[in-house]
């Protein structure tokens, strides 16, 4: 399958290599230029145990790819993970802005079919928010009739076991209205 990864930071780049290793491609983006360089350039931004192998061998096959083209990463990829961070506010409360930033992004550049999955760690009703902001910005494209679902699919990783535990989860959580995209991501996982 053909997958979207928007954020590098642990819980994107984590789950985008384990993603890869699994047999699917994979774009991981992020705006931060510096990061997309140097993790082309093979310099993994955290250690994680198996976490560098698994990146190296699968960029070499060509299964994992690093680009701040959210684009061509969207374009390319029937799944759409959400991947940023959500840093507390002065209030304790989740900061959505650059999760909510990425569903703009995201309702910006689809063109067909595809499945935006929150993996971010927020609060309930999050998704709803997604799937409005996207078809807010495909209404402003002139497309609201572009056919896209959300889902919600929680992580359980652990600092120094977060390979393991994507690779041999005791739980996975899928939430979404639609038996077309469980289905999907029940094949996916």
């Amino acid at each position: 399958m053909r997958i979207c990864m928007i954020g590098t930071g642990y819980v994107g780049l984590v789950t985008g290599a384990c993603l890869a290793e699994m047999g699917n491609d994979v774009w991981c983006v992020d705006v931060n230029e510096e990061k997309i360089t140097r993790l082309n350039s093979g310099i993994i931004p955290i250690y994680e145990p198996g976490l560098e192998d698994i990146i190296k061998r699968n960029v070499s096959q060509g299964r994992l790819k690093f680009t701040t083209d959210t684009k061509e990463a969207v374009t390319n990829s029937l799944f759409i993970f959400i991947a940023v961070g959500t840093p507390p506010k002065d209030n304790g409360e989740a900061d959505l802005k650059f999760v909510l930033n990425a569903a703009a992004e995201i309702g910006a550049c689809i063109e067909g079919y595809k499945i935006v999955v929150t993996k971010s760690t927020v609060p309930v009703g999050t998704t709803e928010k997604v799937k409005g902001i996207v078809l807010n910005e495909l209404s402003r494209r002139g497309r609201p009739d572009l056919e896209f679902d959300v889902a919600f699919c929680p992580e359980f990783l652990k600092e120094g076991s977060a390979v393991e535990d994507f690779m041999r989860p005791d739980r996975i959580v899928i939430g979404t209205e639609s038996d077309r995209t469980s289905e999907f991501l029940k094949e996916l996982f």
